[in-house]
């Protein structure tokens, strides 16, 4: 990937009550967290590794800047995911190399989250000026080669009906062309597949990362008009090794789902979820991550 981005590290998510979202998300992946700390005074956070990214959850706890910049941001676009950070392979030349494709770096900084018996995970970022990245925010995650990885979030009954991985991450953007020049060109992301369908009134553009897949959805027929608008995050396709399993879980969980269908993608196998969390769950997919656009 050109040197730069070698896979998305994980999905910041902001959300109004940390333990109400916390509870949700080990229902919907039926694992428990593998970390839950505070940031500092006025935030507190909640992380799920799962095989190839990890959610990392993140509320307000208390009153002071910190935590009103969170509730600020809830009042501005809601709970949910809201930016991607993306792990380097050296931090510090992709850093220089992003500047040189004209994305600035606006802030640098370690996050530090401690447990309380004091147990320390941190890790460096680099948070690109939202200008450069079509309003979304984006950041370049260091991880030490010397610094083992938090272990994957255990499942909470069976590993076989829990989420194993996120399958790819849906970004709509109101321009196409923009988006290829980011994710593709500045960025260094492998694009597989871009197609256009006029029945779905949708172009979709598939970069591939890692073991996982950027889904820009944009317009059809874009309106000139918009293209300056921000891009967001639509959601996260999930990836399971048993749908069957999966859905039979959550049903009982009380949580509504459809039935098992055969996927638009030969082979595959989906359901969708119809309740809402925090990260606007909408797909699971049984897919390897081999075979991807």
């Amino acid at each position: 990937m050109s040197g730069l981005i070698t896979a998305v590290d994980h999905v910041p998510i902001v959300v109004r009550d940390l333990d109400a979202a916390v509870a949700a998300y080990s229902t919907l992946l039926g694992r428990a967290p593998s970390w839950e700390g505070k940031l500092g005074p006025g935030i507190r956070n909640a992380w799920f590794q799962l095989a190839n990214i990890a959610l990392h959850l993140i509320g307000a706890d208390g009153e002071g800047p910190e935590s009103d910049g969170v509730r600020a941001r809830l009042e501005r676009h809601g709970e949910g995911p809201y930016g991607i950070a993306w792990r380097a392979l050296d931090f510090d030349e992709t850093v220089r190399r992003l500047e040189r494709r004209s994305i600035p770096i606006r802030e640098t900084g370690v996050t530090r989250s401690v447990t309380a018996d004091g147990q320390v995970h941190e890790w460096r970022f680099a948070a690109a000026s939202p200008g450069a990245t079509r309003g979304l925010p984006m950041f370049v995650i260091e991880r030490r080669p010397d610094v083992p990885p938090l272990a994957i979030s255990p499942a909470i009954a069976n590993e076989a009906d829990a989420i194993a991985a996120v399958d790819h991450i849906v970004v709509r953007s109101q321009d196409a062309d923009g988006a290829v020049a980011l994710y593709g060109g500045r960025l260094g992301l492998d694009l597989r597949l871009d197609r256009a369908n006029e029945a779905w009134g949708a172009r979709q553009m598939f970069f591939a990362c890692a073991d996982m897949v950027v889904e820009i959805g944009s317009p059809f027929a874009p309106d000139p008009g918009r293209a300056g608008e921000r891009d967001s995050l639509g959601g996260l396709a999930w990836r399971v090794s048993d749908p069957h399993a999966a859905q039979a879980r959550l049903a009982a969980a009380g949580i509504d789902v459809s039935e098992v269908r055969k996927g638009r993608k030969p082979g595959t196998e989906v359901f969708t979820v119809k309740a809402r969390v925090p990260g606007a769950p909408y797909l699971m997919i049984k897919a390897s991550g081999a075979d991807r656009p």
